[in-house]
């Protein structure tokens, strides 16, 4: 069409040329020559006008098609010839272009963490656009991380679900009775759905809204609560600031996440000192700003979500304060240097109708499967506060990654409450922890959380490419001491040490384990530990110290 009617007006356009001034060279000087020539120009006039308005239809239908026929190449169907025996065409669908299973450079092959910091609305922005999305009617529907992800066209509305799924099983060997003691859930074979939690997440420009349930929030089956819900503003450069029910941390290895832990849980002191004034589902108030050499946070907390639930004759709940500075002193392609320091306290713990009394001083062998807890300081009543601060070291030399933390606990009690004069008491536990990157890019440095992740799957497993995703070993030794020794009395039904003996106990755990990823998403781990715990005189005769193995597994799928 387009060929037809630039003939015809180059053709117009020849006879015009060729015709017009033949006609006025005949017309004489008179007056119906003028009238002919007169007229004959209007003609040529409003012929020409209608050329360009025919020009402009070309033009038009050019661009148009021009338009159509690159979105025909896009379309994700081509029509092809059918076979013989096939009359009606079929269509093909057009070859699809792989997932990216490798290379990948260090910092693009870590594997997804759904507990990372929260995004600023320019981070996402810059993140979302480098990954695949399809627009239906301005609006982006993409899979960045493998997290299911809507947004507008200007990314300032955004809405994305994440997946945490660990499920562990194994059993303990070797953990026999002894005397008259109970012998305590120690199962040979057992399983544990320890985390499943569902990351829900709204956006509307720097402001982010958490929610997050949790199907799998303890060491057994069955238990149901809530992980966080929060609201976070990240406006402000390299800044989060919360409120909500969240988890402040105060440690390097729970600030690692979860699902980038080098063992199933983490080491017992840690565990400890994040639960007097932080832990998961706690309300906080505060923020943290990280740099590329530094990072500092700090936050205003209060009780537990469910706290009210679990205990209804709360009449004062508590308040506390964690606070974490880190910094990087050294820092190269083969080696990073970690330094830091955390602080928690519990100004005033819960106040029930027995008063205001502190059980979180109690653990299990640092083994998920609902086995009996065998260190405990022994009951705590009458307390004022608790505190707990220490350093914190990590140090990595290519694929290898030496850390450890050291933390003191404080317990003042209330005198006055007590109408006795108690001592304060002092806690301590420590551990040290080495890993080696065996297959895939180490262990390195995320500067947003101040602490060391996960090993980078450089190319996912494909054995008949002779690729195996990564994989990593790891030994940890840990050691939580609660034994409080002294001449003490007792007071209001507490027995914290009395003729000399030693009230609480001790506990020693070493870990080896072993970590394969075959992609960024799926883990797999298998743990041996061995523990000890010493006997607790006055706290309890069915703990007189035990020993044990314990082999457990865990298959992790993380969006």
């Amino acid at each position: 069409m387009a060929v037809s009617v630039r003939a015809s007006i180059l053709l117009t356009t020849t006879v015009s040329s060729l015709f017009l001034p033949s006609v006025a060279m005949a017309a004489s000087s008179d007056a119906e020559n003028a009238a002919l020539r007169r007229e004959i120009a209007a003609m040529h006039r409003e012929m020409m006008g209608e050329i360009h308005r025919l020009q402009a239809r070309v033009d038009k239908y050019e661009h148009a098609s021009a338009q159509q026929s690159h979105r025909v190449t896009r379309k994700p169907h081509t029509l092809i010839a059918g076979n013989e025996d096939d009359a009606q065409p079929r269509f093909r669908e057009d070859p699809v272009v792989p997932a990216r299973t490798g290379p990948r450079s260090p910092n693009e092959s870590r594997i997804a963490l759904p507990e990372s910091p929260v995004q600023s609305w320019g981070a996402f922005k810059a993140a979302s656009a480098r990954d695949e999305s399809v627009d239906v009617g301005g609006i982006k529907i993409g899979f960045p991380k493998g997290r299911p992800t809507i947004a507008s066209d200007d990314k300032a509305y955004a809405f994305s679900i994440g997946l945490l799924a660990q499920e562990d099983f194994g059993g303990f060997m070797g953990v026999g009775q002894r005397g008259h003691e109970t012998a305590g859930n120690f199962n040979k074979f057992t399983e544990n759905a320890r985390r499943l939690r569902l990351y829900l997440s709204w956006r509307y420009k720097d402001w982010v809204v958490n929610v997050t349930p949790d199907f799998g929030a303890n060491n057994s089956d069955g238990n149901v609560s809530l992980f966080e819900a929060n609201l976070n503003y990240t406006g402000l450069h390299n800044t989060t600031l919360t409120v909500g029910y969240f988890q402040p941390r105060m440690e390097e290895d729970s600030a690692e996440r979860s699902g980038a832990f080098e063992f199933l849980e983490r080491p017992t002191i840690v565990d400890l000192v994040r639960n007097i004034a932080g832990g998961v589902g706690r309300f906080s108030v505060g923020g943290e700003h990280y740099e590329k050499r530094w990072l500092v946070a700090g936050y205003f907390t209060g009780q537990k979500y469910g706290d009210r639930t679990n205990t209804t004759s709360i009449t004062d709940s508590q308040t506390g304060g964690v606070f974490r500075a880190t910094g990087r002193p050294y820092v190269s392609k083969n080696i990073d240097v970690h330094v830091g320091v955390g602080a928690t306290a519990a100004f005033k713990v819960n106040q029930t109708s027995s008063g205001r009394n502190y059980t979180g001083l109690k653990d299990n062998p640092e083994v998920p499967l609902g086995e009996t807890q065998l260190l405990t300081s022994g009951a705590l009543t009458n307390i004022s506060q608790v505190w707990a601060a220490g350093p914190q070291f990590g140090f990595r030399y290519k694929k290898f990654l030496l850390k450890g933390e050291y933390y003191h606990i404080g317990v003042q009690h209330d005198n006055v409450a007590g109408n006795a004069t108690l001592p304060s008491l002092n806690f301590d536990g420590w551990y040290v922890a080495a890993n080696y990157t065996l297959l895939g890019h180490g262990r390195g440095y995320n500067e947003k959380i101040g602490a060391f992740t996960t090993p980078g799957v450089e190319y996912d497993f494909d054995p008949a490419k002779g690729h195996w995703g990564a994989l990593e070993i790891s030994g940890r030794w840990s050691v939580t001491d609660l034994r409080t020794s002294g001449a003490t009395i007792n007071s209001a039904g507490t027995l914290v040490a009395a003729d000399g003996k030693t009230a609480g106990n001790k506990q020693t755990v070493w870990q080896g384990g072993l970590n394969w990823y075959p992609n960024q998403h799926i883990k797999i781990m298998l743990d041996y530990t061995h523990f000890s715990v010493s006997s607790a005189a006055g706290v309890s005769t069915d703990l007189l110290g035990r020993s044990g193995n314990a082999v457990v597994g865990r298959v992790q799928a993380a969006f």
